[in-house]
């Protein structure tokens, strides 16, 4: 059996699903691409205005009508409430989660002049670099990484801010001049990550899609950053940043008297989200815990955020953007 894979017809969207097509060709499954345009794919419109899932939905449908077998996202473009028709089957390992910077003159951040012309159509970057209090001028932009980075090299931006993982599956990064580091630009939950999606009711193409491509510590990553996003109850759009690293711990193990008689090295999830404020300034929070407890992570740091005032920034934001 040929499995048939959908995907967005964006240059992009054509090598992350390839990089998914050659990890099941590994593992001994015949597969095709199939293109299913988006609504997302056909506009111009500022990202905030078109609504949550719009380069998702048309994949969806082309998955449950049964025009394709397996739909391959980026994982961050998925509506945090689940669609009970589809199985997330797998999260394969994830590429540079960070933002880059593309600069005239092979400029950093800190080297841009002030007034200078920086675009991004991300509410989450603009929030984040009119914190840095650089004097730059933040352009909303769209389209893909061509047309982005093309508006450097005609000089009608200094400099554009673009994912990294982007530019390293198109063979790009050498252009970036900067790879952001998190503690000035929090990327988006999931900024980096796959979602491979099939029916709800093909469970064995689910347990094959899992055993060849599902890393488990991208998911407990990309569930606790998106588990933020869905209890601040935002969208894609909305300027939330969040990012979860795994990192080893050493757990003591007492013996039979209480006294530390051995330990092991354990898995945890250290987890960071930052809201913008209409103000210009920044709520930031962290969190360490379980990666078993991935979900309950990012619950627990969204509700530190709204008790710091970060319900009101959120609706202020969003209300101005709608």
């Amino acid at each position: 059996m040929t499995l048939r894979i959908g995907t967005r017809p964006s240059t992009l969207a054509l090598a992350q699903t390839n990089l998914v097509a050659e990890r099941l060709r590994s593992a001994g499954h015949a597969v095709e691409l199939v293109e299913v345009s988006t609504s997302g794919d056909r506009s111009m419109v500022p990202v905030a205005e078109l609504g949550v899932g719009v380069f998702v939905s048309a994949l969806r449908e082309a998955l449950v009508s049964g025009q394709v077998d397996v739909a391959v996202h980026s994982y961050k473009d998925l509506p945090t409430a689940p669609d009970p028709r589809l199985h997330l089957a797998a999260v394969p390992p994830r590429e540079d989660p960070r933002d880059a910077l593309v600069a005239r003159d092979g400029m950093v951040l800190g080297e841009l002049p002030p007034g200078a012309r920086v675009g991004t159509g991300a509410a989450r970057r603009r929030a984040q670099l009119d914190a840095l209090g650089l004097g730059i001028e933040v352009v909303p932009i769209r389209g893909n990484v061509d047309t982005r980075v093309g508006k450097v090299h005609s000089g009608e931006l200094d400099a554009v801010v673009v994912a990294a993982a982007g530019l390293r599956r198109l063979g790009r990064i050498d252009e970036a001049t900067e790879l952001l580091d998190p503690l000035q630009m929090l990327p988006a939950p999931a900024q980096g990550a796959l979602a491979v999606e099939c029916r709800a009711d093909d469970l064995e193409l689910g347990r094959a899609l899992s055993l060849a491509l599902d890393d488990e510590f991208t998911r407990a990553a990309v569930i606790a950053e998106r588990a933020v996003l869905a209890t601040l109850e935002a969208g894609c759009s909305a300027p939330i940043g969040a990012l979860a690293d795994v990192v080893s711990d050493w757990e003591p193990i007492a013996g039979p008297n209480g006294e530390e008689e051995d330990g092991r090295a354990v898995d945890r999830l250290s987890l960071r989200a930052v809201i913008g404020t209409t103000d210009g300034g920044l709520l930031r929070a962290s969190v360490t815990g379980n990666m078993d407890d991935a979900e309950k992570l990012g619950a627990a740091l969204a509700a530190e955020l709204l008790d710091m005032g970060g319900f009101s920034a959120l609706g202020e934001q969003l209300d101005r953007e709608i």
